[in-house]
This record gives C-alpha cells, structure tokens and sequence, in this order.
C-alpha cells in the first residue's frame, strides 16, 4: 500500500474564530523538552488571514531546508511573531513542564498585536495567560497557526544551538541540537556537562554521579 499522507494543517478553526469577531488568534508551540542541553524554546504566531504561508507543516516531519523556507515564508507574511526562552539553570529549578509553560507566556507576551485567543499544541495550556484560548492536541499538523509556530521555534532553537556548537565545540551540538544521542553521551562522560546542560535531567545526573 502506498504511505499515508500526513494531514495538512489548515486555517478553519481560525477563520471561525475571526467570524465570532475573536481576533488576533496566535498559534503557539514550543520545542526542546527532550534534549539534555540548551533552553526549550517557544513561538507565537498571529498569521495574515490574507497572506497565509503555503509549505506548511508539522516542523518535526520536515526537512531542514524546507522548515527554512517556510520559515521566511512565516516571518514575512505574519502579522506578529515573538519568541520565548527558559535556560537550563530555569528548567532544573522549576522542572521542564513549568518552564514549558514560562516559555511560552513568554512568547505570547511578546508578540506586537494583544492576541484576543490562543491556540496552543497539545493537551495542557500554560496557565497565566492573558486572553481565553484552547489546545489542540497534534495541533501541529491540524492548525496552520501552530504548525506556523511550531516551524518558528525549531528553526530559531537550532540556529541557536549552531551558534553555540561554536562555543562549546565538544559536545557536538550542531549536530543533535543537544539531544543524548551516544555521541553526546560520550561526550558528557569525558568532558562532564557545561552551562547549558540540564543537570535535572536523569542522563546527566547518572553521569555525575559515576
């Protein structure tokens, strides 16, 4: 049988949304709980009901070229992008979903345009947040503004983690994006773990304990 095609997101719910006159909606999604080092990262996206982006998609199922492309296609036809953080040091404080959820706020928060709803991925939305919204589960490859928010974040989590390949060279960042791959476990056992490591984290709290 042939492969199933994934479901392509679209802009129904929000274009529902827009006829109740509850507008802007942001999309918004986070990347980077699993990884053992480097912040999670989360976007808000409030996408141009007149200018939507084509090559959408669920981040994770796209190539790096493609998420690149659509990338620029997100970040010149959207009414408002903004960007969220939580470091290492914030998840080993408060544990990963809290700081999830910090990321996110934060992303929201940022935004240009004051969202009047919020579509979030997933099954759990942030608390705190400033106007009504709902999640989606799978939100990614269902809504066009999370599947826009979720392409932000990644692309802009990986270029950073790039950048500080080139800081921390030994860990090889630039190519797992701080994931614990066995390469980076190897190199965490020689070289123990830096800054950007979650030292909350079991890989990396088993290693310093050897």
């Amino acid at each position: 049988m042939p492969p199933v095609k994934p479901p392509s997101p679209h802009f129904r719910r929000e274009r529902a949304l827009l006829r109740a006159n509850c507008w802007p909606v942001a999309g918004v999604d986070e990347v980077g709980r699993g990884p053992l080092a480097g912040p999670v990262t989360a976007a808000a996206v409030i996408l141009d009901p007149d200018r939507l982006p084509r090559g959408l998609g669920d981040s994770k199922a796209m190539t790096a070229s493609a998420r690149e492309i659509a990338y620029e296609a997100i970040m010149s036809r959207a009414l408002a992008v903004a960007i969220g953080f939580a470091p290492a040091d914030e998840i080993d404080r408060v544990n990963i979903r809290q700081a999830t959820f910090a990321a996110m706020r934060r992303a929201l928060h940022g935004l240009s345009l004051r969202a009047a709803y919020v579509l979030v991925d997933g099954s759990d939305a942030p608390p705190g947040l400033h106007c009504p919204g709902e999640t989606i589960v799978r939100g990614d490859s269902s809504s066009l503004s999370i599947a826009a928010a979720s392409i932000i974040a990644k692309v802009t989590r990986d270029r950073m983690m790039t950048r500080l390949d080139k800081i921390y060279p030994h860990y090889g960042f630039a190519r797992h994006m701080g994931y614990g791959v066995p390469a980076h476990l190897e190199a965490l056992r020689i070289h123990g773990a830096c800054v950007l490591h979650r030292r909350s984290f079991s890989p990396i709290r088993a290693l310093a304990s050897l």
